[in-house]
């Protein structure tokens, strides 16, 4: 059934955009018509901002327990829609149902329920005894204002979730942005808005492409842009904030190296690499897309995660066997399909995939891809692919294996894998990247997540993710003390 959604969510109302563009929606396995969005423009960008501005008093002075509330009734709205969402994510995006419920609708609403948490305890003023002068010092948290929240195709709600949720705990309000990609989704994610009560204006929802996310990010009534995304949008949207002084949250690309000791368990390996190496065909900026493998073990690692790449089973994402779906789009694949030809041109032997499968004639559907003999100065090893490519990187000594780690423009995730924790942890101690894990690696919403180098600016996830959507004010009380 064809969607087509040409409305817009603004001060808590389905309206018609100014703007009369559309842009199409197809659907990843099929190359068919899914629906079709609004390309909303600058016109209806004002609107949404200032509806959020509008609320932005009522909303500051909702106390913090309030709030929690409400984001817990939201967190209840959205698992209610749980089958529809997940459902619609994986047609728009290819990713497989499994991973499409777990990854959207189950990472969205824990992560509103996290920062609900975090609100119900309140933010009091910290106070201070003043160094330079006899009195205290108090700190004063407040919200800081609109927040542009823009967002990727790949995750598209959990993404949302990282910035919807401590935004909406601190007390800001939000005009949401999808990709024109997954838009589709946005509007449920709206109508569970809706259902859990939260004030008009409080959360507003524009879709459309790249010129919509520019006026969006550029109008002067946005306080705050919060972005997930590619490195080159990250580095044009941080000109702009910067440009305005205006603070940025930029989650960007990464490069991200899995550093394979020789003590490692080879099991223990391929199977954690299986996911941190290949989930959602490789559409995952956490990658671990470098494996370095010490030269003893070298073929080990290869035929090992050759392996891996050749038990998946590539197909329809809304089939429960399948375990990889198709790429999210036609442009996307042939991104993918040049950098494999890249890395056989520059000498990097591949081992397996890298081509389309026979039986999908149709959708964008890719098999994944292991590359040996590889030299980390190949572009296969420096530039972020996004799909299911991985590189075999052999080493001679630790470190060898800690400099080929650390050269690479990005800094984003990685992993460590050794049957000596300490030894392990003492490795990823010396990788310049801003998260990393021992022997696997995830996502922990109580911790603080996001790049070192070109993979970004700022912390999201965790108290540290809540303090970003924060300004701070020092109040000098003079005086004998606390």
């Amino acid at each position: 059934m064809l969607v087509h959604d040409h409305t817009l969510y603004i001060d808590g109302e389905w309206t018609e955009p100014l703007a009369t563009a559309t842009v199409p929606v197809i659907e990843a396995a099929t190359e068919e018509p899914l629906g079709s969005i609004a390309d909303a423009g600058p016109k209806d960008v004002d609107r949404a901002v200032e509806a959020a501005r509008r609320a932005q008093g009522p909303w500051v002075a909702t106390a913090p327990a309030e709030r929690a509330e409400l984001m817990e009734r939201l967190a209840d709205s959205v698992e209610s829609r749980a089958k529809e969402l997940s459902e619609l994510v994986s047609r728009q995006n290819g990713m497989p149902l499994a991973l499409s419920e777990q990854a959207n609708v189950t990472a969205l609403a824990g992560t509103l329920r996290y920062y609900a948490a975090l609100a119900r305890a309140g933010f009091d003023d910290e106070t201070r005894t003043a160094l330079s002068y006899q009195g205290h010092v108090r700190i004063q948290r407040e919200p800081v204002g609109v927040v542009a929240v823009i967002v990727p195709w790949n995750y598209p709600l959990a993404l949302t979730a990282m910035k919807l949720a401590p935004a909406l705990a601190a007390g800001c309000t939000v005009v949401l942005k999808p990709a024109p990609e997954t838009s589709l989704d946005s509007r449920l994610l709206m109508e569970a808005v809706a259902e859990a009560g939260l004030p008009a204006g409080v959360v507003n929802l524009l879709t459309g492409g790249r010129d919509t996310g520019e006026a969006l990010v550029r109008h002067p009534g946005v306080d705050k842009v919060a972005f997930t995304g590619s490195t080159p949008a990250g580095r044009a949207i941080g000109a702009i904030c910067g440009e305005a002084l205006k603070p940025v949250t930029l989650e960007l690309g990464g490069k991200s190296a899995a550093v394979v000791l020789r003590d490692a368990d080879l099991s223990q390996v391929i199977q954690g690499l299986g996911f941190l190496s290949f989930v959602n065909a490789g559409q995952s900026c956490f990658l671990n897309s470098r494996v370095l493998a010490p030269r003893e073990r070298y073929d080990e690692v290869v035929d090992g995660l050759a392996g891996v790449a050749r038990s998946f089973r590539v197909g329809d994402p809304l089939d429960p066997s399948t375990t990889m779906g198709p790429l999210v789009s036609r442009r996307q694949r042939e991104r993918v399909e040049s950098y494999v030809e890249s890395g056989r041109s520059e000498g990097a032997r591949l081992v397996t995939g890298g081509g389309r499968p026979a039986d999908r004639p149709r959708g964008w559907f890719m098999e994944p891809a292991v590359f040996a003999d590889v030299d980390n100065a190949m572009s296969v090893a420096r530039e972020e692919i996004f799909g299911p490519v991985v590189c075999v990187i052999p080493y001679h000594t630790e470190e060898e294996a800690i400099g080929i780690a650390n050269d690479s423009d990005y800094g984003l995730a990685g992993s460590v894998w050794s049957s000596d924790t300490e030894h392990a942890l003492a490795v990823a101690r010396r990788i310049e990247t801003g998260s990393i894990g021992l022997n696997m690696w995830t996502l922990d919403p109580g911790s603080p997540f996001g790049g070192w180098k070109a993979s970004g600016v700022g912390k999201e996830y965790g108290p540290e993710g809540l303090a970003a959507y924060f300004r701070t004010k020092s109040i000098f009380v003079p005086g004998e003390g606390m």
